[in-house]
C-alpha cells in the first residue's frame, strides 16, 4: 500500500475533512545543534507548498509508528510537520533528563525553523503526554509566531501528578522508567519480556527500599527516578525549573485539550484549562471515557488536533484564540447508563454540592449523620490494599473495573445508598471530607467512588488518596484528624435502580507507594508498621464525599 493512499485512507477513518494528498518530501535524521553542541535528530515531512506553516512535534519515545502517519497527515493538509527526539533519545545527543532541557532544546529548535527557506513565520505544535509538557516549556516564549497548540492528556506541571495527595505515584514513575529503558534494549528481548508479563516490573514494584525498584525493573540506575525519590516534598528547589504552570497565563495561542476521565494527568491538566480561561483566552476542552493508552484517545486526539490546526494555521488567530467554529467550548462525555456526549459552555458547569455522608452499618445517604460508633480496620503494608483500575499509565489495566474483589478485603471499609429512584447526574469536582483516629501517626486515606448496578457488580468512577503526616494533620483534642481528599473529576450518570458505593481505606498499592506507618524516607523505608484506624461519622465528624450534582431524580 501506498503512503498516499494509506494517508488518504487514515483521513476517511478519522472522519477528517477530504484533502487531495500530493507528495510528501520525507528528510529523516536531520542533526540539529542546540546551543551547548548537542545534536538533536529530527524529521521534516514537507508539503508540496513551500511557504505552509510548521507543526513541531517533539517526543521522547522515537520519530517511528503512529508519528510517521501523523507526520504524512500533516504534511498532506498542506504543514511542514517536524518530529524531533528529545535528548538522549531516538538518536538524538546528550542525556535525557526529564524537562530540564526543553525550553531550551525546544528554542533552539525554533530557532532553526527561522533560517529554513520553507518557514512561514507560522507555527503550531502537537503533543501527547511528554510530547504535551515539551509544548508547555516552550509555548510562553515562542513568540506571535505560535498559532496554536494541541496538548494531549498532558499538563504544565507533573510535581503535583508524580507526588498526588503527596504520596508518590509509584506505579506511573516506575513503569514510565521502564519503558524508556525499554527503548535501548534490542527488540526481540523486549517483546520476550512483554510476552512473560513484565515479571521484573512486577516485581520492581512491590520492592523495598524504593531505591532499589528500577535496579529490579530495568537492571540499571535510572537517574530522574532516584531523583524524584530524593525531591518528593513540597518544598523541593528541584521541581522549581520544571513545572511550567507560572508560565500559563502569558500563552496567548488557542489551545485545544483533549484528555480522558481516567487520565493520569486529568486534575493537572483541568488546572491549566481553568488557567488559561483566568487569563482570559478561550480554550477548548475535550474529555472522553479513555485512559492513558487508549487506541480511542490517539484517535480522538488526531481528529480534534487536526481539525484544531486546519483552523488556526494559516490566518492571523483572534485575541486569546477561539473554538473550533460551530462548536462548544467544551465537548465531554458523561459516563454511565444514559449518558453521552454533552456540549458545555464552560468548565466546571454550575452545580450544586451535595453531601452524601457515611453511616453506621455501612450506609450511604444525604441525610445528615446520627449518634454512632466509629467503624475501624487494620491497615498492614506487609500486605497492602491493591490498586485495581482507575488512571493508570497502561491502558489495558486502568479504567473502569469490577471492584467486588478489594471490596471484600477486610482493610476496606464500603458505605453504599439505597437503590435510587430516579437517576443522579454529577459533573463536576469530587471531594471527601474524612474523620479518621489511628494508631499510627502515618498514614494514608484512599477514597473511591463507585456505581454498583443491578447485578451488584462495582464500577469505580474516581478516587484520590491523601499522605497524613502529624506536622500537616495535627490531631484534636481526642485525637481525631480531619482529611479532606480530592478526587478525581468526574461526569458521569448514576441510573436509576443503581446505587452509590464509597470506599475507604488506607492505600492503593502499587498505583500509590505503600505508607510504611513509620515515617521513614520514601526512598530507604524498609521498615514495615501495621496499625488500626477508625472512619468516624456522627454529628461532631460528618464523614462525607461531596458531589457536584447536575440532576438528581431522587
Amino acid at each position: 500500500m501506498s503512503d498516499r493512499l494509506l494517508t488518504r485512507l487514515a483521513g476517511v477513518a478519522l472522519r477528517l475533512p477530504p484533502t487531495r494528498p500530493g507528495p510528501v518530501r520525507v528528510t529523516r535524521d536531520i542533526p540539529i545543534r542546540a546551543c551547548d553542541g548537542v545534536v538533536l535528530r529530527t524529521d521534516h515531512y514537507a508539503p508540496q507548498v513551500r511557504d505552509a506553516p510548521t507543526v513541531l512535534i517533539r517526543t521522547p519515545y522515537g520519530r517511528g509508528g503512529p508519528l510517521r502517519l501523523l507526520g504524512r497527515l500533516l504534511a498532506a493538509r498542506g504543514r511542514h510537520a517536524v518530529i524531533q527526539s528529545c535528548r538522549g533519545t531516538g538518536g538524538s545527543g546528550g542525556t535525557f533528563a526529564p524537562l530540564v532541557h526543553e525550553r531550551d532544546d525546544g528554542m533552539d529548535t525554533l530557532d532553526w525553523l527561522r533560517r529554513q527557506p520553507w518557514w512561514s513565520g507560522q507555527l503550531g505544535m502537537f503533543g501527547i503526554s511528554y510530547q504535551g509538557f515539551a509544548q508547555w516549556a516552550l509555548a510562553a516564549d515562542a513568540g506571535e509566531e505560535l498559532r496554536a497548540m494541541v496538548a494531549v492528556v498532558t499538563a504544565s506541571a507533573t510535581r503535583d501528578s508524580t507526588y498526588a495527595g503527596e504520596s508518590f505515584a509509584l506505579d506511573t514513575v516506575l513503569t514510565w522508567a521502564e519503558l524508556l529503558h525499554a527503548q535501548t534494549v534490542p527488540w526481540l528481548a523486549r517483546q520476550w519480556e512483554l510476552k512473560r508479563g513484565q515479571p521484573r516490573l512486577a516485581a520492581a514494584l512491590a520492592h523495598l527500599p524504593l531505591v532499589d525498584a528500577d535496579r529490579v525493573a530495568t537492571g540499571v540506575t535510572i537517574p530522574f527516578f532516584q531523583e524524584w525519590l530524593r525531591h518528593h516534598t513540597p518544598e523541593a528547589v528541584y521541581w522549581r525549573n520544571r513545572v511550567f504552570a507560572d508560565r500559563v497565563p502569558l500563552v496567548r495561542a488557542p489551545v485545544v485539550m483533549v484528555t480522558g476521565w481516567h487520565d493520569i494527568f486529568l486534575p493537572a491538566q483541568l488546572d491549566d484549562y481553568a488557567t488559561l480561561r483566568a487569563a482570559g483566552t478561550e480554550p477548548r476542552l475535550v474529555i472522553g471515557p479513555w485512559t492513558h493508552g487508549s487506541p480511542g484517545l490517539f484517535v480522538a486526539a488526531l481528529r480534534e488536533g487536526l481539525a484544531w490546526l486546519d483552523e488556526h494555521l494559516n490566518v492571523a488567530p483572534p485575541a486569546g484564540g477561539r473554538s473550533r467554529a460551530g462548536s462548544a467550548p467544551v465537548r465531554l462525555f458523561v459516563g454511565g447508563p444514559g449518558g453521552g456526549w454533552r456540549d458545555l459552555p464552560d468548565w466546571p458547569p454550575p452545580a450544586v454540592e451535595t453531601a452524601w455522608h457515611l453511616h453506621p452499618g455501612g450506609e450511604l445517604a444525604v441525610r445528615q449523620p446520627v449518634t454512632s460508633a466509629p467503624d475501624g480496620f487494620r491497615y498492614d503494608p506487609t500486605d497492602p490494599t491493591p490498586s485495581l483500575g482507575g488512571p493508570l499509565l497502561v491502558g489495558q489495566r486502568a479504567g473502569p473495573v469490577d471492584n467486588r474483589t478489594v471490596e471484600a478485603r477486610p482493610d476496606v471499609l464500603t458505605y453504599t445508598s439505597a437503590p435510587l429512584t430516579g437517576p443522579v447526574e454529577v459533573i463536576g469536582p469530587v471531594r471527601a471530607e474524612i474523620y479518621v483516629r489511628s494508631e499510627l501517626p502515618h498514614l494514608d486515606v484512599y477514597v473511591r467512588l463507585c456505581d454498583v448496578d443491578r447485578r451488584g457488580r462495582s464500577s469505580n468512577v474516581c478516587d484520590g488518596l491523601v499522605r497524613v503526616t502529624p506536622e500537616h494533620f495535627p490531631a484534636d483534642s481526642s485525637g481525631v484528624l480531619r482529611v479532606p481528599v480530592s478526587l478525581w473529576p468526574t461526569a458521569y450518570r448514576f441510573a436509576a435502580g443503581h446505587r452509590l458505593r464509597v470506599q475507604v481505606a488506607g492505600g492503593a498499592h502499587p498505583r500509590w507507594a505503600r505508607n510504611p506507618g513509620t515515617g521513614e524516607a520514601l526512598g530507604t523505608a524498609v521498615t514495615l508498621r501495621a496499625g488500626w484506624r477508625q472512619i468516624l461519622h456522627d454529628p461532631a465528624h460528618p464523614s462525607a464525599v461531596l458531589l457536584s450534582i447536575i440532576h438528581s431524580g431522587q
